[in-house]
């Protein structure tokens, strides 16, 4: 285990320009360095390089990191591998920290079923190569099966011989324990004392990690036995479980990055048949329903997918449910269906991979529009039906996160069911407002208990913190206002902000609690997250608000949260935020100096506007959303209590309004 010290030596002799510059020829451009992105295919670069920062951010695809994330994408190190290999660079000797008996304990244990699983593997491969009944049995089926030796090898496959205990002897022999072997699950074994192979009499297909690591198996039965099941798995131990990894995936991560895009089909054999002929960016959930940890394994490395399942209705059944699981990751879904009685496998053998390749290129639908024409063939045939078979489209149209792009589909869906589109798009809408409604209650839910007591709203103005007094009034039904989306640009520029300058100070003017007016000295971090919560104000995304909330616990504890620090978080997403929002594709010439005599105010010199006008446009996109619910719930209410009270309320919006545009000196228009 490296030491926290030598860990700390590593990361600070590091300069990320070398690293990088290893594997990617950079350019020096102003303060960054730039280059071809190593992750996707591009002619102009879109690769950026900080070396004040320490990060690397790609404007063509997205990927993003330090030098060690670097390393353990390029080159699929892992974390302590990569700081290894850095070590190695800059010449510092690795330190390791001594291990409690107990950790010491897990790591051999988690070290012990990596290396049984290469040896069983392995031994699975030699007995299918080297034996005649593995050549005739094993090797004679999956030739049988049209597959080349050369993608046999590829994939790891072999062959355990029928035989109760052959591999079990063998690994015994060989020093492996029964527990390993037991947690494995190579071998069961009996309350009676008895041990057989979980394989035998199976050929055998190895199920790797991301890096390439034997983790599992996922085994074919040969014989004609009724009872026993066509595929065996190996069961969820330290080092596998099935519903976070994907089949293939090891094989295609490198193709699915080039082409951009992902074949998701249902078995081990599709996969292996589709990168035989030729379509390589292919891969297969492991023996498990498809499931949201493998849907976020696949948008690493794209947001495109293309469902390929049996065309019975469990693989059309099978495609609604990753379609759906897919869009809610705000991925882009497409599906191929073959012939009846055909999948990816039996259709290549029967017809090439020239004519696979043909077909999945010419049968591509986008995925709701064959959703809505397979349900419009059978609304005609069962109208009564119509309305629960047009909420399963709405449900997956309100999915769909891009604006244009669902309004195409409502456009389209609309013509195809002779429905008014408008009565779809309200449908759409309470849709989404219904999933905007339940995740908001689940933060809620997550959330209650960690926060701090905030003054009971009324309707003067809250004059107790940081930052212009604005009056904070508490809204009719304020769980339906909350849970409209503002404008994103605003939040993400805020977010902006506070994370590339939560550690700088600015002077701040302030009404203090005695109504006065205070300048003072303080850090964004606390002028931004006290101005917020002063308002009562939230994040309508749960990233912003998850980043707003870390810096309100640090504060707390009278911390501020370093940019470098949110590049560097264990949480991806705060991560990839951060360093997105680090790294500027475009920097002020020096020119406007040199040549024109103009100077350019530095970004620490805007910074007190800078957060000013973030914080007044952010407040202003938050009444204007609660002004446009108010005009929505006057249209529908009934009560004549609730409707003076929703007039009221939008009058005091409005005054709130103006007050904020005469601050940032624009014109506000009536409403």
């Amino acid at each position: 285990m490296i030491s926290q010290e030598t860990k700390q030596r590593i990361l600070d002799a590091t300069r990320i320009e070398d690293v990088i510059g290893d594997f990617v020829s950079l350019k020096k451009r102003g303060a960054n360095h730039i280059g071809c992105c190593p992750f996707h295919n591009e002619k102009t670069p879109s690769f950026y390089v900080s070396p004040s920062k320490g990060i690397f951010k790609c404007f063509g695809c997205g990927e993003s990191g330090d030098a060690v994330s670097f390393l353990m994408k390029h080159e699929h190190y892992t974390y302590p591998e990569a700081l290894k290999w850095l070590a190695q660079k800059y010449n510092i000797t690795i330190e390791e920290e001594q291990l409690t008996e107990e950790q010491q304990q897990r790591r051999d244990m988690r070290d012990s079923l990596f290396h049984v699983s290469e040896f069983a593997e392995k031994y699975f491969v030699e007995t299918m190569m080297d034996t005649e009944i593995g050549q005739a049995v094993g090797l004679g089926y999956f030739h049988e099966r049209g597959l080349s030796d050369e993608i046999i090898k590829k994939f790891g496959l072999g062959y355990s011989p029928d035989e109760w205990r052959a591999f079990t002897d063998y690994a015994l022999k060989n020093g492996y324990s029964k527990e390993v072997l037991e947690k494995t699950g190579l071998t069961i074994f009996k309350d009676d004392g008895k041990m057989y192979d979980r394989f035998r009499g199976r050929v055998t297909f190895p199920i790797y990690s991301v890096s390439g690591r034997v983790l599992g198996f996922s085994c074919r039965i040969l014989s004609k036995e009724k009872q026993a099941a066509k595929y065996v798995n190996s069961p969820d131990s330290d080092i596998y479980n099935k519903g976070h990894i994907l089949y293939g995936l090891f094989q295609a991560k490198n193709a699915i990055s080039r082409a951009n895009k992902c074949y998701l089909v249902e078995g081990n054999l599709d996969v292996i048949s589709m990168h035989q002929s030729g379509v390589e960016n292919t891969v297969a959930p492991c023996g498990t329903s498809f499931t949201i940890d493998q849907v976020r394994l696949i948008k690493r490395y794209t947001p495109n997918v293309t469902i390929v399942f049996d065309s019975d209705a469990a693989g059309i059944n099978a495609t609604h449910k990753a379609a759906n699981l897919l869009f809610s990751e705000g991925m882009k879904v497409r599906c191929v269906l073959f012939p009846d009685g055909d999948d990816p496998d039996s259709f290549a053998q029967r017809n090439g991979s020239t004519a696979l390749q043909e077909y999945l290129a010419q049968h591509e639908e986008n995925f709701i529009l064959y959703k809505a024409r397979i349900t419009s063939e059978e609304i005609k045939r069962d109208p009564i039906r119509k309305s629960e078979l047009v909420g399963k489209i709405v449900d997956s149209i309100a999915l769909v996160p891009d604006l244009i792009e669902r309004s195409d589909y409502i456009q389209q869906c609309a013509s195809l069911f002779a429905t008014p589109e408008q009565t779809l798009a309200n449908n759409v809408a309470k849709a989404i407002a219904l999933h905007k409604q339940q995740e908001w209650k689940l933060q809620q839910q997550q959330a209650s208990g960690a926060q701090t007591d905030q003054p009971s709203a009324d309707s003067q103005p809250q004059s107790d913190a940081a930052g212009p007094v604005v009056p904070v009034v508490q809204a009719p039904r304020q769980d339906e206002f909350k849970s409209l989306n503002p404008a994103e640009a605003q939040e993400r520029n805020l977010i902006g902000v506070l994370i590339r300058f939560g550690d700088s100070n600015i002077n701040w003017t302030y009404t203090n609690i005695e109504g006065k007016e205070v300048t003072e000295l303080m850090p964004v971090a606390s002028v931004i997250v006290s101005t917020v919560l002063s308002a009562k104000l939230s994040f309508a995304n749960p990233l912003y608000q998850k980043v707003f909330d870390q810096c309100l616990e640090a504060l707390k504890q009278e911390k501020i949260i370093t940019a470098t620090q949110f590049a560097a978080s264990d949480d991806a997403e705060v991560r990839d935020l951060a360093i997105s929002l680090m790294v500027q594709p475009y920097e002020v010439s020096e020119r406007w100096l040199t040549d024109k005599g103009i100077a350019t105010p530095s970004e620490q010199q805007r910074l007190p506007s800078d957060v000013r006008d973030s914080l007044l446009h952010f407040r202003l996109k938050k009444v204007e959303s609660e002004m446009d619910a108010c005009l929505q719930q006057l249209k529908t209410e009934p009560d004549e209590d609730m409707r003076m009270a929703l007039v009221q309320r939008f009058g005091q919006l409005q005054k709130v309004k103006k007050a904020i545009g005469q601050d940032l000196r624009i014109v506000i228009t009536a409403r």
